[in-house]
C-alpha cells in the first residue's frame, strides 16, 4: 500500500498528500463480500457515523480506539503506518498525537475509502494517503516506526492476512511495534456469541477465521514477531494485540 505511486492528487504544502494509483485493481474478495459496508458509495455514505460504528461494536469503539491509541504513544515521533482506512474519528485522533516532525501513511486498497478520510482530516502535510494493497506493501523493509491495523485483518481470506501480517512485520523497524485491534473467540457464556456468528457467516465470511484461531497462526514462519502481547475486552469477543520486532 505505501511506497512509490503513479498519480499524486491535492499536493500542496499544507495540505495531506493523496496518492492513487489506477492501475491497482480492487480485490475480488472485496467487492464480493464488501461491498455493502466500503465499496458501494451509498454504504460510506450510511457506515461514516460514529454512533452507528459505535452500535456496531456493542458500545466498545471508544475504548478499543483509545486502547490503541494508547500502545502506539501519547506522542508519535518518526513515521507512523495505519493499514487501511477506518471508519469514525480513529485517524484524526492518531493525527493529533503527532509530533511536529512526525509523519502518518494511512494507505487502503480502496480509492473511496481514502477519498472519505481526506474529507475528515484536517489539511496536514505530515499525514499522506497512499494508494496500496496491504498484502504487497510497496515500501522498503523497516520503514516506519509503528504499524497499526485496526479491524482490518477479520475482513481477509487467509492467506490475504498472512501476507498482511508479514508485510507490517516486514515494514515496521527492529524494536518498533504493530499494534491489531480485531475481532477474537468470545467466551461460552458470552449472550452475543450467537448473534455474532450469524452476522459473520451471513456478512463476514472470513471473520471465524478469527475464532477458530489465534493471530499468531496466520504469521509465516518466517514473519514471527519477537513478542506478542495479548489482551481481550468484552467477554472475549475483541482482542489487542501488539507485536514488538
Amino acid at each position: 500500500m505505501n511506497g512509490p505511486l503513479a498519480i499524486a492528487a491535492d499536493v500542496a504544502p499544507s495540505t495531506h498528500t493523496s496518492l492513487v494509483t489506477p492501475s491497482l485493481p480492487i480485490p475480488r474478495y472485496l467487492t464480493q463480500a464488501y461491498w455493502w459496508a466500503y465499496v458501494h458509495p451509498r454504504a460510506v455514505q450510511l457506515f461514516e457515523r460514529e454512533w452507528l460504528v459505535n452500535t456496531i461494536l456493542f458500545g466498545n469503539y471508544g475504548r478499543l480506539r483509545d486502547a490503541a491509541l494508547a500502545e502506539l504513544g501519547h506522542v508519535l515521533r518518526g513515521s507512523t503506518l495505519q493499514v487501511a482506512c477506518v471508519y469514525g474519528n480513529l485517524t484524526r485522533k492518531l493525527q493529533q498525537r503527532l509530533a511536529p516532525d512526525a509523519s502518518l501513511d494511512v494507505v487502503d486498497v480502496l480509492p473511496i475509502q481514502l477519498t472519505n478520510l481526506r474529507r475528515k482530516l484536517p489539511a496536514d502535510a505530515r499525514v499522506a494517503l497512499l494508494h496500496g494493497d496491504s498484502s504487497k506493501l510497496l515500501c522498503a523493509d523497516a520503514s516506519y516506526d509503528r504499524v497499526l491495523l485496526f479491524f482490518l485483518l477479520h475482513e481477509q481470506p487467509d492467506a490475504v492476512r498472512s501476507s498482511t501480517l508479514a508485510e507490517a512485520l516486514r515494514v515496521v523497524k527492529p524494536g518498533g511495534k504493530v499494534v491489531i485491534v480485531d475481532y477474537h473467540r468470545p467466551s461460552k457464556w458470552h449472550p452475543m456469541r450467537p448473534l455474532m456468528r450469524l452476522v459473520f457467516r451471513r456478512l463476514e465470511p472470513y471473520a471465524m477465521a478469527l475464532w477458530e484461531h489465534e493471530l499468531r497462526h496466520f504469521m509465516p514462519p518466517e514473519a514471527q514477531p519477537a513478542t506478542l502481547c495479548q489482551r481481550t475486552w468484552f467477554g472475549g469477543l475483541y482482542q489487542l494485540l501488539v507485536l514488538r520486532k
